[in-house]
């Protein structure tokens, strides 16, 4: 029984950047002999195994074979006999199809993985690649997360064949979301909408998104400068500026296709509604601004109003510098009218106030009236 770390820890040793988790396969092995050894199992599909001790994740040398279509149509194989050099050949991109002896400090690495580090280049293991579709995501959010490597003419070829073969119309939706809300937070997200685009997979994953860009080319490619300039965002946040020229009934068909968590499609559906107005206002009111606190539910849900604002403000780059400009006085003006505003509440209003308002609906119009001098003093102020 022998033991070696394996795929992006090794993948990452190489490239000189901090590995966060180890993950090891196990050769020569049975289920038995692993939780003799004091391993707890926890694999579903085939045998994973916490260590008793470090709690990271050993699996047994497994093979795979293609039995139906999609990210779970595969019949695998543990057993002893199986070797290291074919559970590396099972993986998709020789990057993460190396392996390290953890005792000699030996590099396995039988089909030229390090090679690959060093040009940059994203490269498939076998033809088995085009087997599974998430496999393609896995490749757009790579090239998203290292925008120096390229993807190799073959592995490219493969991917439109995926394609073509309508496996991508097999993913399962929450892994789709998984893979590219992943890929929105790496360093380009738009070498990731880039590659997809490529091999024809966008115009499936996104149609909505893909009509947009082919109907405005220019504002499509300043969305994606916008998407890789935005400092760390969240993928919440860079969905909703992926979303942010489409209209509602699009922005939902979209999460239902890509089971989009609830979180990310608030915000993306805020984030649209209120663009054009936010983009295009020569100036915004008193009363204009309480109206968009009260549309946006800012009393309730005020952390929303401010990832909005944010989201508003990274999209600035895709205006000239006069409207760049104005988007940043209604972000401000907005997020001081919101503070101005929740400073108010049924304590703070004036005790004759209160009384004359007993009834709820009273209540509400004294509230609604309070909040709005508050915001209005706030312009006072400037």
């Amino acid at each position: 029984m022998k033991a070696y770390v394996v795929g992006g820890a090794v993948r990452d040793q190489l490239m000189g950047a901090p590995a966060n988790d180890r993950d090891w396969v196990v050769v020569g092995a049975t289920p038995e002999q692993m939780i003799a050894a004091g391993f707890t199992p926890v694999g579903r599909d085939f045998p994973v195994f916490l260590h008793p001790q470090t709690q990271e994740e050993y699996a047994l040398a497994r093979t795979e074979r293609k039995s139906g279509a999609g990210y779970h149509g595969f019949v695998f194989h543990a057993a002893p006999d199986v070797t290291l050099e074919q559970d590396l050949a099972r993986r998709d991109l020789t990057i993460n199809a190396m392996a390290l002896d953890p005792d000699t400090g030996t590099l396995i690495d039988p089909f030229q993985g390090a090679d690959d580090v060093r040009a940059g280049r994203l490269r498939h293991v076998s033809d088995a690649f085009a087997e599974d579709p998430v496999r393609l995501l896995r490749v757009a959010r790579f090239a998203a997360r290292w925008p120096r490597f390229h993807v190799a003419d073959d592995t490219k070829a493969l991917m439109r064949r995926l394609v073509d073969a309508g496996e991508v119309d097999a993913l399962v939706a929450e892994r789709s979301w998984q893979e590219l809300s992943r890929g929105l937070t790496e360093a380009a997200p738009s070498r990731m909408v880039d590659v997809l685009r490529q091999c024809g997979a966008w115009g499936r994953l996104a149609p909505e998104l893909d009509a947009w860009c082919r109907a405005d080319a220019t504002r499509c490619s300043a969305l994606m400068r916008t998407l890789d300039a935005a400092p760390a965002m969240p993928a919440p946040l860079r969905f909703a500026c992926l979303c942010h020229a489409l209209e509602p009934a699009r922005i939902q068909a979209l999460c239902e296709r890509w089971r989009v968590d609830g979180e990310s499609r608030e915000l993306a559906l805020l984030v649209a509604r209120e663009w054009p107005s936010l983009s295009t206002s020569s100036a915004l009111a008193p009363d204009d601004v309480l109206a968009l606190l009260e549309r946006c539910d800012a009393w309730r849900r005020p952390e929303r109003m401010r990832l909005a604002l944010t989201t508003w403000q990274a999209l600035e780059a895709m205006l000239d510098e006069r409207d760049a400009a104005r988007l940043q006085r209604h972000a401000d003006r907005i997020r001081q009218a919101l503070s101005a505003a929740q400073r108010v509440s049924v304590a703070t209003l004036p005790p004759d106030v209160r009384a004359a308002a007993a009834d709820g609906p009273a209540l509400g119009r004294a509230l609604r009236q309070a909040r709005l001098q508050a915001i209005a003093q706030t312009y006072d102020r400037d």
